[in-house]
């Protein structure tokens, strides 16, 4: 649990750090990657050990028998999260993004419509694009530096060509923790159109403290249209193994997504899932639990020191390693900002306007790194925006 190592990630295949340059400009020697949501950190020593056994036994054939991996994430979902699934609940997919797609495929036609509550993750309007659905956008609201249901305005855009949901819980960028009583709104809204909701909770181990994330499937009257995604990648930081787990209540939603997964042909990666068995257990429970805190403490760091910076506003984070921090009140352009962010400070981050409607102003930034790191970014960034102080 040592995340104050500053491990080089150069020259390994690193979409994080070895495309910064192609992408940004910014070179790894100079730059400071804060862009892609994985973490600089290793994985508990559980998932280490379990790959080391497999280079050990040296055999890489087919995985079978998935008993004790779909046990482990049972106990992970029952013990950290308060909810009791089914073995035979649990499907595998090469990753949410895949799980989403998979969705959107399995449950809708071309031309109908999914709905989004944006500013969110940018991968869910790609896959939608992609099989020749509509992306429907609804804006949540930004009231006080924080981000609000809009219920009613969402009503009155609804057509009924929509026929799914896709939550984003918590949420990302936003890193909101959305309440009880907010879930059974989506959960009411969802019913009120008839449209099937896909919770991707993929962050919902990523909460800060005093906050608590609320599992879609805890809440009343939504299990016979509800569709789970979690997963250990980016909770365990091994985004690369390509595994995640949709995990379907309703025997008829279940038997259409088996269907869909059967013609497709896809079947599961043994790394992913040994990983990801490896990680749901006792030892994986006690490095997240230190992860938080530490995420914690980066996440304090950096929005006081971005906060010091007139005109900046870092939103308050309830969940996630990702940092949303608005723009809007330097009165600079959003191509001024990035030249300052990129050109001066030599930070890499995502684009808001690539989250859709209400992104715009803000740029997202990856806090998942050593905290020497982190102060060294608030650093940059506060030279960077020296005039405005």
């Amino acid at each position: 649990m040592n995340f104050d190592e500053i491990i080089n990630r150069q020259n390994t295949h690193s979409m994080k750090w070895d495309m910064m340059s192609s992408i940004y400009g910014i070179g790894p020697d100079d730059g400071l990657s804060m862009w892609v949501a994985d973490m600089d950190f290793r994985p508990p020593q559980s998932v280490q050990a379990a790959l080391q056994n497999m280079l050990d036994h040296g055999i890489y054939g087919y995985y079978g028998d998935e008993r004790a991996y779909r046990a482990a994430i049972g106990w992970w979902m029952a013990n950290r999260h308060g909810w009791e699934i089914e073995p035979d609940w649990i499907f595998t997919t090469h990753g949410l993004v895949n799980g989403t797609a998979l969705c959107v495929d399995t449950y809708t036609q071309e031309g109908e419509g999914v709905v989004l509550m944006t500013p969110v993750y940018h991968a869910f309007a790609r896959v939608i694009r992609a099989a020749n659905r509509q992306v429907v956008e609804c804006p949540l609201a930004l009231i006080e530096g924080k981000y609000h249901l809009d219920i009613p305005a969402w009503d009155a855009a609804m057509t009924g060509r929509e026929k799914m949901l896709i939550l984003c819980s918590p949420h990302n960028p936003g890193g909101r923790v959305w309440t009880v009583e907010e879930l059974q709104a989506i959960a009411d809204f969802a019913r009120r159109h008839d449209l099937i909701l896909v919770s991707d909770e993929i962050h919902h181990d990523l909460i800060m403290p005093s906050h608590t994330h609320t599992p879609m499937a805890k809440i009343n009257g939504i299990m016979d249209r509800l569709v789970m995604m979690t997963a250990t990648t980016k909770t365990f930081n091994i985004a690369g193994g390509h595994s995640g787990n949709v995990i379907i209540p309703d025997a008829e939603l279940r038997k259409r997504f088996a269907a869909r997964m059967g013609a497709l042909g896809i079947s599961a990666n043994s790394f992913g899932l040994a990983m990801a068995e490896a990680a749901y257990s006792p030892e994986g429970a006690e490095w997240v639990d230190a992860l938080c805190a530490y995420l914690a403490k980066n996440a304090e760091t950096f929005d006081a020191g971005i906060a010091k910076i007139p005109g900046l506003k870092p939103m308050k984070l309830e969940a996630t390693y990702l940092s949303w921090v608005d723009f809007s009140g330097t009165g600079m352009s959003h191509e001024e900002s990035i030249a300052r962010v990129e050109g001066d400070a030599r930070i890499a981050t995502n684009y808001g306007s690539s989250f859709g409607l209400g992104g715009a102003p803000f740029l997202r930034f990856n806090l998942a790194m050593p905290h020497a790191q982190i102060e060294e970014a608030v650093a940059r960034m506060q030279k960077a925006f020296a005039d405005l102080q």
